[in-house]
């Protein structure tokens, strides 16, 4: 009786590398933390230096000028890598490439490949085609509102591609052996891998998308309608989060207090909030992005009375004379504004306020600039983002009367700025005697001026890397804390936004 031989497996594709370079805000970070799961689940090796990778892929943005500058520079550099032959091709992906696409593949040919969103899930396919001398067809920009109903309540259950809201229905199982090590113990599958391990603190996308139509804003076009993660899947994420040391949840989406809206319960993430606080592992939750015109009294008071959620209130102002936030499309005004800060500072008398202006609005007007500039003085806020106006394509504002010239512009920021420099410099000033609770973030190699041990880190009323930072200086002799402890530490002094401590003995 003869036997056969049985068939030989078949060989594991060969090793390849990627990096993922990323630009933008955080949200395009929890997007390059999914796209680094699905790669490495497929079988790529990460490696943080596009020059030692096969594949450089930058994840771009697209949100203001200056960005795409940085993006398109991002590619160019990459290329760079390309032509010395360390790096054998680049793909841009993200925010940039989603909105241009075609457009952006034909002035850019340095790209091997210019990706939208929908390329998302079979990321690890088109770099392989790419390495095998393949040019995929460039992405082709299309209005992502309309892609999903105009309902909120009737988007559940869609499979419209959503960059960070992990894998969708549908998608292969590499999610369940071949990335079996980044799931958590229980709940749905967590296609994400950390691209900065060791730090104590990572975003967590509560939504994407936005319904607002904002006369500045080009963000809905690309990013598409409001979309909800569903509940489960957010603390699904937060518990594995909580598993990888991660202390500080930083929840972002571009309006988080739409969140549930689409799921049917306005106040969804009142609800969440303190599931979330207490996720093993996870000391605090952060909230970004709160709109004004739809923080809830309910919303106002989960934030500022569950424990472990910080008493931080990101709202986005913009401005704040009524007539020309009529202009931008937005709600409130000076008088709103200033209610809302007080409703706040009533919950939580040491919450840390932060927010953005514009300056320079088609149709603004010197007593819409002194109106500002009167609010920004009463409300008393820790850190204030300035921008100038600029043109966004395919915005309302483009075509609005009014537009001011590029220096009246320049002049009204630089105005504003300077005015904003001394009050947070004044607020921080403010916080001195305070008792802080400070998340360590960096211990310091070289020792103060009087030669004492410091770490740095971030009081609760401080975001990350846009809000300040804490010294806190060691007693001689102290134990030196770890990143990622939380120190109890009473605030000596400030140097702008940032503040100096010591530790409560």
């Amino acid at each position: 009786m003869s036997t056969s031989t049985p068939p030989s497996p078949p060989a594991p594709p060969a090793r390849r590398s990627v990096a993922l370079v990323t630009l933008g805000c955080v949200r395009n970070e929890v997007d390059s933390s999914e796209l680094a799961g699905r790669l490495s689940s497929a079988g790529w090796d990460l490696v943080e230096d596009a020059a030692d990778a096969d594949v450089a892929v930058v994840n771009t943005c697209g949100f203001i000028e200056s960005a795409k500058k940085d993006s398109v520079d991002a590619l160019l550099e990459a290329n760079d890598l390309k032509e010395t032959g360390r790096t054998q091709a680049v793909v841009a992906v993200g925010c940039m490439a989603e909105r241009y696409g075609t457009e952006l593949a034909e002035q850019l040919p340095e790209a091997d490949a210019v990706l939208g969103f929908d390329s998302y899930a079979d990321l690890s396919g088109h770099l392989d085609a790419i390495l095998a001398g393949e040019r995929p067809a460039s992405h082709v920009p299309r209005d992502r509102r309309r892609l999903l109903p105009l309902s909120p309540t009737a988007r559940r259950g869609t499979t419209v591609a959503t960059p960070g809201h992990g894998s969708s229905p549908g998608e292969e199982a590499a999610a369940d052996a071949r990335a079996a090590d980044l799931a958590p113990a229980s709940g749905p599958p967590v296609l994400r891998r950390l691209l900065e391990p060791g730090r104590p603190w990572a975003p967590l996308k509560l939504a994407s998308g936005c319904d607002r139509r904002c006369t500045f804003c080009a963000i809905p076009a690309f990013r598409g309608a409001y979309l909800s993660r569903p509940p489960e899947d957010v603390l699904a994420e937060a518990r594995w989060l909580g598993e990888q040391g991660v202390r500080e949840l930083l929840l972002v989406s571009e309006n988080s207090t739409s969140y549930g809206k689409d799921l049917g319960d306005l106040r969804a993430l009142e609800q969440l909030l303190p599931r979330l606080a207490a996720v093993d592992g996870v000391e605090r939750v952060r909230v970004t992005y709160l709109q004004p015109a739809e923080v809830r009294p309910g919303l106002l008071e989960a934030v500022a009375g569950t424990d472990g959620v910080a008493d931080y209130f990101d709202l986005s102002f913009q401005h704040s004379a009524p007539a020309l936030l009529r202009r931008m499309r937005r709600f409130g005004g000076t008088d709103d504004f200033l209610a809302l800060l007080e409703r706040v500072r009533a919950l939580a008398p040491l919450a840390g306020v932060r927010s953005n202006v514009i300056v320079g609005f088609p149709g603004e007007t010197e007593a819409d600039v002194e109106e500002l500039m009167g609010f920004l003085e009463a409300a008393r806020m820790d850190v204030t983002g300035v921008f100038g106006y600029s043109d966004e394509d395919g915005t309302e504002a483009v075509g609005l009367d009014g537009h001011l010239a590029p220096e009246v512009v320049e002049e009204r920021r630089e105005r504003v700025e300077q005015l904003v420099e001394a009050l947070v410099d004044e607020r921080a000033g403010e916080r001195v005697g305070e008792r802080v609770r400070v998340l360590v973030e960096e211990l310091s190699d070289e020792p103060d001026e009087s030669g004492a041990d410091v770490v740095v880190g971030r009081a609760e009323h401080q975001g990350p890397e846009v809000d300040g930072s804490v010294d806190v200086v060691l007693p001689q002799g102290a134990p030196r804390p770890r990143v990622g402890d939380l120190v109890e530490a009473v605030v000596t002094g400030s140097a702008g936004v940032d503040l100096v401590a010591e530790p409560v003995r």
